[in-house]
């Protein structure tokens, strides 16, 4: 896997913890860097504040990308929307996902823990981490979000 992102940050609720935990060792596997903003286990959190510290990691450009993981991916990209230059997506699938980075150069891609299996989790993050914005038409319409 070859990512066009340097600085890549993660992080969860209780309820997407084990699959945030598979995804770093995946990363981290495969020779990409990634910072960890937590939890540190299972113990019940709320997840606008994990979506908060990715986001504001983005924005502030300590990070060029993140990824979130709760129960459906919904929670965690309404959250992070809601902080300015940030452009979560839910993905689902490989077209989903793959769409999320050429059309709407998404900077933060939200995964469903409960929808999602790990593999399948894998295999977006790859796909999200190796997509380029398309920009052209593409980018007329990002400016306006």
């Amino acid at each position: 896997m070859k990512s066009l992102f340097k600085k890549v940050c993660i992080a969860s609720d209780h309820a997407g913890f084990k699959l945030k935990e598979s995804i770093k060792d995946f990363l981290i596997n495969k020779n990409i860097s990634i910072i960890d903003l937590g939890p540190i286990n299972e113990t019940k959190v709320d997840y606008p504040d994990y979506a908060k510290k990715v986001s504001n990691r983005v924005k502030f450009k300590k990070s060029d990308v993140g990824i979130l993981v709760c129960g459906s991916g919904t929670g965690m990209a309404i959250s992070a929307n809601k902080i300015k230059k940030i452009r979560a997506a839910v993905c689902y699938n490989s077209k989903s996902t793959r769409l999320s980075r050429q059309h709407n150069n998404a900077n933060i891609i939200a995964i469903g823990s409960r929808l999602t299996k790990k593999n399948i989790a894998f295999k977006l993050v790859s796909i999200f981490l190796e997509t380029k914005f398309d920009g052209g038409r593409h980018l007329k319409r990002v400016k306006k979000i």
